[in-house]
């Protein structure tokens, strides 16, 4: 049984709603208008439901009223737009609006019935399940606005799972663009000498996702550290014990037991980083410091890996190794609510087929599979530094990779890949792993992932929502690509 993190804070987003029709009908065919404010009512009670905050700005049935709505919607900070079909519309109704707002906007066909009633139909009744019929003229118009065009969800307006599955869907795409156009992303130290993918322009980052780099120093986490009490590392402690098992070690030389040493340093370091994030109010953080050997600091930033995994299971991504890009990949996904764990490739299983993907800190723990280990590493390979690191696979079942790579324009590119998580034994060395198998063939998905220029890192997160995320990159308009597990 896996352990929860309780989120910092929730997820949430701003939704607005309108509904379309033709107030040439109003008068032609008494209680269609009404019939018709109670869909809207029951969309706006399936959006509402996702937990996002939603304004119903009513109906548009004449251009006048589209002129008039478009100011409006920008005004109130939208996230994300839900045009709901009622029946049918003239474009109109929507053209001033889709070429003016500046955030994506979904067309809603729900027809009350699955199937007209044949022998008792009437007119009336073909208007009320008319939600189909505009869709092509809507679409054409925002063409003709020189828009994309919207997506469209097709279905019926109840017991229809996979009409709401695609509602919450891009509910989803609205808390993670809400957050990621808002967050304040910390940054210290820099990247790993000679790790050239980890470098970014942090303008650019601000261009392409709305964030801000708060620009941080190592020293203020020793500041924050002067007076902390023993009380609160105790508490601290035993918050961690209760999250964590802590068995003995297995072969390899370089991890035992978890040490009361290395289990107080943990926690320390912990209550320094919660004092660290909250005076810079921060929503994620990325860094690389080593310190001077032997110094308070150099103990300090390299026995962070605990705390950073309880951050990053409570909805605040941090990222080691000064990966700006994946903490800004992790925070998509935690908005997705789907985890978001930092990870790379490490050795390939060609026996069976698989490639494990992990890495040495930090981690989603609320994604893993039971309860997650903590062991006591007498050494960090290829980083100064010992202590507590975090080991555990993500949840069997399937698993979604997002990477941001970098093009030789310097605009960024989401690389996306689907799989599946298989049970099965990973290597006890103090580091999180998960089976992750990709088709058939892993020597040909893996050489097709990395034509595609993602950075060796990537976030991992649960299910398969590859097509979520290439519309948050739509809505960013970054390019996205989804890796195929078969050629």
């Amino acid at each position: 049984m896996g352990m929860y993190v309780e989120r910092r804070k929730p997820r949430t987003a701003r939704v607005g709603i309108f509904g379309v029709g033709y107030h040439v009908y109003w008068p032609q065919f008494p209680g269609l208008l009404e019939e018709l404010h109670a869909k809207l009512d029951v969309l706006v009670g399936k959006v509402r439901a996702t937990g996002v905050q939603v304004e119903n700005f009513g109906m548009v049935d004449k251009a006048q009223d589209a002129y008039a709505l478009a100011p409006r919607l920008q005004a109130a900070d939208l996230d994300l737009i839900f045009c709901d079909m009622l029946t049918y519309a003239t474009s109109a109704s929507f053209a001033a609006i889709i070429r003016n707002v500046q955030v994506p906007v979904v067309l809603v066909a729900l027809q009350p019935l699955a199937a007209m009633d044949y022998p008792r139909a009437t007119t009336h009744m073909q208007l009320a399940n008319d939600d189909f019929c505009s869709v092509p003229e809507f679409l054409g118009v925002a063409i003709r606005m020189g828009k994309k065009p919207p997506e469209v969800i097709l279905g019926t307006l109840h017991d229809d799972p996979q009409a709401d599955t695609e509602i919450a869907a891009w509910c989803d795409v609205a808390m993670a663009l809400h957050d990621v156009k808002r967050a304040r992303i910390g940054h210290f130290g820099h990247p790993i000498e000679h790790m050239l993918d980890m470098q970014t322009d942090q303008a650019s980052l601000t261009a392409a996702f709305g964030c801000h780099i708060v620009q941080t120093e190592a020293d203020d986490l020793l500041r924050f550290s002067r007076d902390i009490r023993e009380e609160e590392i105790q508490a601290k402690s035993a918050a961690i014990l209760n999250l964590f098992e802590t068995p003995d070690p297995g072969v390899d030389p370089v991890t035992s037991k978890l040490t009361d040493e290395h289990l107080r340093r943990a926690a320390f370091a912990a209550v320094a980083l919660d004092r660290f994030v909250a005076a810079h109010e921060l929503d994620g953080l990325a860094y690389y410091y080593e310190g001077e050997p032997g110094s308070q600091l150099r103990e300090l930033v390299t026995n962070l890996i605990v705390g950073n995994s309880l951050l990053t299971a409570a909805g605040f991504p941090m990222c080691g190794e000064s990966d700006l890009k994946t903490c800004i990949a992790m925070l998509l996904m935690d908005r997705m609510g789907i985890g978001g764990s930092f990870a790379e490739f490490h050795p390939v299983d060609f026996k069976e087929g698989f490639v494990l993907v992990g890495h040495d800190g930090p981690h989603h723990i609320n994604i893993a599979e039971g309860k997650p280990v903590l062991r006591s590493l007498l050494k960090y390979h290829g980083k100064p530094g010992s202590g507590a690191s975090v080991e555990f696979r993500i949840k069997d079942g399937p698993i979604t990779m997002l990477s941001i790579g970098v093009k030789a324009d310097g605009k960024f590119k989401f690389i996306l890949a689907e799989g599946e998580s298989v049970r099965g034994l990973i290597p006890a060395t103090g580091n999180t792993n998960t089976r992750g198998f990709f088709g058939k063939d892993i020597r040909g998905f893996l050489k097709r992932w990395v034509m595609e220029g993602p950075t060796h890192h990537f976030a991992l997160g649960v299910g398969h929502r590859a097509h979520t995320l290439c519309h948050i990159a739509d809505a960013l308009g970054i390019e996205s690509v989804v890796v195929p597990t078969e050629s």
